[in-house]
């Protein structure tokens, strides 16, 4: 086993954080940001490359860290190691509200594939690089362009998700269409492709979008109810202009304003 065998348990139900038990010189990989809490003895390192911790050269470390700017993630990742001895505990957050999903890499053949901004942090020895779709209509509609993110290795990542989680299991030749959006991530052996909607009244009016993502068994799907795409958009749209509340919700709309002290004459 080249990946570091962590324990771990998961805390919380709609803003979640995990903690990560290491042992003495075990390690877990973090995107920035992510960090918690941690116990005293705990190392942090910055890392430069794809985190996987092979001995690649420079060159390799280069083509490591320029992988991750396709996927707009930074160019350094950040390394927890346990120095002492006895048990340590290191523990990273959720960004936004969701559940965060464990993901055992040995269990669907050492490679998953997760929309670009899912992971959130693996054992030391896990692999996080890009994963370029051959497919043109992919790349052009599917919402992520040609690339996603992809987890290697033989040890435990975890990656967050927005709202509820679904976790469909499809059969060979069994067919899944999705929002482009709500895809958390899939096994390396489904088919995912992007299909037109049709119909200019589904186009026009439907207020879904043009295209659905078309995935294929067999294998697993992992879905999310609240993309953050969409959170963020919702929210923008809720934003007055001006700094003004649009008194959503109010009978007296625009007259409560001026009610409750706000406005200034």
């Amino acid at each position: 086993m080249t990946a570091h065998e962590i324990d771990y348990r998961i805390y919380g139900e709609e803003m979640q954080y995990v903690e990560i038990e290491l042992d003495p010189q075990e390690g877990v990989i973090a995107e920035s940001g992510s960090f918690m809490m941690m116990d005293d003895g705990i190392k942090m390192d910055t890392i430069f490359g794809d985190g996987s911790g092979k001995d690649s050269g420079f060159l390799g470390k280069i083509l490591g860290a320029g992988k991750r700017i396709l996927t707009g993630e930074s160019l350094f990742m950040t390394a927890f190691y346990n120095d002492l001895t006895g048990k340590r505990n290191v523990s990273f957050a959720s960004p936004y509200p969701g559940k965060i999903i464990p993901i055992d890499l040995t269990e669907y053949g050492g490679k998953f594939i997760c929309q670009k901004d899912a992971f959130l942090c693996a054992a030391k020895g896990v692999s996080v690089g890009i994963e370029f779709s051959k497919k043109l209509g992919r790349g052009l509609f599917g919402g992520e362009g040609f690339i996603m993110q992809k987890l290697e290795g033989d040890g435990m990542a975890f990656v967050h998700a927005g709202g509820t989680t679904a976790v469909k299991t499809l059969a060979a030749g069994e067919t899944l269409r999705v929002d482009t959006g709500c895809i958390i991530g899939f096994t390396q052996g489904i088919d995912y492709d992007i299909e037109f909607i049709g119909g200019i009244k589904n186009s026009i009016f439907g207020g879904e979008g043009l295209f659905f993502a078309k995935l294929q068994g067999p294998g697993k799907v992992y879905v999310q109810s609240l993309p953050f795409s969409r959170l963020a958009g919702r929210v923008l749209a809720s934003v007055p202009s001006g700094g003004k509340s649009k008194g959503e919700g109010s009978i007296l709309g625009g007259l409560g304003d001026l009610l409750d002290g706000d406005n200034r004459f």
